[in-house]
């Protein structure tokens, strides 16, 4: 979790500086050492059969299945979510313990898991924000991308477990509304974050989290994946694969 915080926020120090609102901050170089996958290669993985060496990300593409997408029978109520989290006892659903972990500055928790102040980094359009209810939890690839792209049907459960894991790092992000609103349920091919400085993380996250739940790719995504990796030769992809 500690790792997830300083992969996805800036130092607290130098956020309590920042006006309290949603403001740009001046884009990073996407260097290897800033990015997320790059770190990821420092969580633990859970079980040795299910580690993945590092893999550039052009290798790693190569290992998802292209196939068209199929969208026929979609409903978003098919994926179970919010549910109890991690810790059912805290009284906070998954959005909220996504949210309270990936803060910068940690926000005041009352009854409910009703949050109040805290401050956050969203990585899709480089703001800092700093009320929780101007945030959204996003699916790194969308339920309806996912339904799109299963090779065989999920069952509910599995369904479910995608639609809240916090077991990778990757599966949930916290951004801002409006980025999120703005992607909706678009594939690489149909959208990219506003900050280009993200774009080299944002495709290897995409492609870890598809080979973690063995989800395929239509060709139009592969080409757009495949053209990001030109512009990312550093970019390496980490995954675990879903139980």
């Amino acid at each position: 979790m500690i790792i997830k915080l300083m992969r996805r926020g800036l130092p607290a120090l130098a956020l309590a500086a920042l006006p309290l609102l949603a403001t740009a901050l001046p884009a990073a170089a996407d260097t290897p050492a800033a990015k997320k996958t790059t770190l990821t290669e420092l969580m633990p993985l859970q079980g040795a059969a299910a580690a993945r060496a590092p893999l550039p990300l052009f290798e790693a593409i190569d290992r998802i299945p292209v196939a068209e997408e199929h969208r026929a029978g979609y409903k978003r109520d098919l994926y179970k979510h919010w549910n109890r989290g991690l810790n059912a006892t805290d009284g906070c659903d998954t959005r909220k313990e996504v949210i309270l972990t990936e803060a910068v500055r940690a926000p005041q928790t009352a009854a409910g898991c009703k949050l109040t102040g805290g401050t956050w980094r969203s990585a899709y359009d480089n703001l800092v924000v700093t009320d929780a209810a101007r945030l959204d939890v996003d699916h790194f690839v969308p339920l309806a991308e996912v339904y799109d792209s299963e090779q065989t049907p999920w069952s509910a459960a599995r369904r479910e477990a995608y639609a809240n894991d916090q077991a990778s790092p990757d599966t949930l992000i916290a951004v801002s509304a409006a980025s999120n609103r703005s992607k909706a349920d678009k594939d690489p091919a149909e959208w990219l974050p506003s900050d280009g400085s993200y774009h080299c993380t944002y495709a290897a996250t995409w492609v870890g989290t598809k080979l973690r739940w063995d989800l395929a790719v239509d060709e139009a995504e592969r080409q757009a994946l495949l053209g990001l990796a030109e512009d990312c030769p550093a970019t390496t992809v980490v995954y675990e694969t879903a139980p």
